[in-house]
């Protein structure tokens, strides 16, 4: 067995339970995309025209006139609405993002303004556009949407993640109704959705994934949709998209990805991970104050997670503290805790190297015991997690 990197480079070996986080490099690479990547390097290429034939079996895998690959989902939205104001004007692409067409602005739902890492509007705002926000956190109405088209509308971006309000907003066959009837291009943000096809078939005029998540391709995100939109966007390599520019090993990289993704088991790959969540499952039953339950996945992807809900009172600790025990020592388990104030936690098996989930396992009865040893309930002030969760970024690089 090859030693592993991560300790050679000094980096603790992680286990991730979280999901497809890019905070922990996204996801594991399939050997198709590794392959690939090591094949093309040391040769020379035209990118266009590997930009080309990925176009091609972009097309093929999502249903799509055209696409290309870009260095992330969140890049994509930025040429998606660029490309929506410029079109094929090489002047107006280099005076991005300073001058900007008359037709500049972005239709979103604030429902739909969520932070992957950074702010989605921010992806907006990088071509020059100007984000218009549309209904309130929780509600979003027709009359919204309707009555923010005018003549400088150059399009509407559509949001599906497990971070955005998942009720009282416009679905997408509404929004697309609405835009469309105003000829609206509708760009769809999907990075970390399963379904390559379905956005498009109901209307989307654009569709963003990121290529390192659920396909396990490297760093990179895939742009599918209208051949002419797809064009535009793949101008702005000449002005903004120039810093978000891919190498020739993640574009094919990315297409081995894909249709390494036609030929995946996806049956079983969703036992396998059933498994990891009734294992884990039946480690957490009947502990005091501690409520395991299996979920479907929000968005719709053929996927579980196991909630875990913490009572503190009787598990003697709280979900955030678990959570950061279990993130602590030489070998951190990292848990989706991005709702942790509320008492629970996510456990995501699909990105787990086998016999890491009973590691797992063993990690969570260790560290509920120990709680449940000590005499008092460990409860740091949440608070605290807020005041102090950038201390280590802004101090890095010591």
């Amino acid at each position: 067995m090859t030693e592993d990197v991560r300790r050679k480079l000094g980096l603790r070996p992680v286990i991730n339970v979280s999901g497809t986080m890019t905070s922990l490099g996204a996801s594991i690479v399939v050997p198709e995309a590794i392959a690939a990547m090591a094949e093309i390097l040391p040769q020379f290429v035209e990118i266009n025209d590997l930009q080309r034939k990925a176009s091609a079996v972009i097309a093929r895998l999502t249903g799509a006139e055209a696409g290309h690959i870009t260095a992330s989902c969140s890049a994509g939205i930025s040429l998606a609405v660029a490309g929506a104001m410029t079109g094929d004007n090489l002047l107006a692409i280099e005076r991005l993002p300073d001058q900007t067409p008359a037709r500049n602005e972005v239709i979103i739902q604030m429902g739909h303004i969520v932070s992957y890492g950074a702010p989605v509007d921010q992806a907006v705002r990088l071509a020059g556009a100007k984000p218009v926000i549309i209904g309130q956190a929780t509600s979003t109405h027709r009359f919204h949407m309707e009555n923010a088209i005018t003549d400088k509308t150059a399009a509407a971006v559509y949001v599906v993640s497990h971070h955005v309000v998942d009720y009282g907003l416009l679905n997408l066959l509404e929004f697309v109704e609405i835009a469309h009837a105003r000829g609206v291009p509708v760009i769809v943000d999907a990075a970390s959705e399963y379904d390559l096809r379905i956005f498009l078939a109901q209307g989307a005029d654009m569709v963003l994934y990121s290529g390192h998540k659920f396909l396990g391709g490297p760093t990179s995100g895939i742009v599918a949709g209208k051949k002419e939109l797809v064009r535009h966007a793949y101008l702005q390599n000449l002005g903004i998209g120039r810093g978000m520019k891919v190498g020739k090993e993640s574009v094919y990289g990315a297409m081995a990805a894909l249709e390494a993704w036609e030929k995946r088991d996806h049956a079983g790959i969703r036992e396998r991970e059933t498994g990891y969540l009734r294992l884990w499952k039946e480690t957490l039953d009947g502990r005091p104050g501690v409520n395991a339950v299996i979920e479907p996945d929000p968005t719709k992807n053929p996927l579980d997670r196991l909630r875990v809900n913490i009572s503190a009172q009787e598990a003697h600790i709280t979900a955030w503290d678990l959570a950061s025990a279990l993130a602590g020592g030489d070998q951190p388990i990292i848990v989706r805790d991005h709702e942790v104030e509320h008492d629970y936690f996510y456990l995501d098996p699909c990105n787990l190297h086998p016999g890491q989930e009973t590691i797992v396992a063993r990690r969570l009865a260790e560290e509920l015991d120990r709680a449940r040893a000590s005499n008092e309930i460990i409860a740091t002030p949440f608070e605290n997690r807020s005041r102090h969760c950038f201390d280590g970024l802004l101090r890095w690089p010591d």
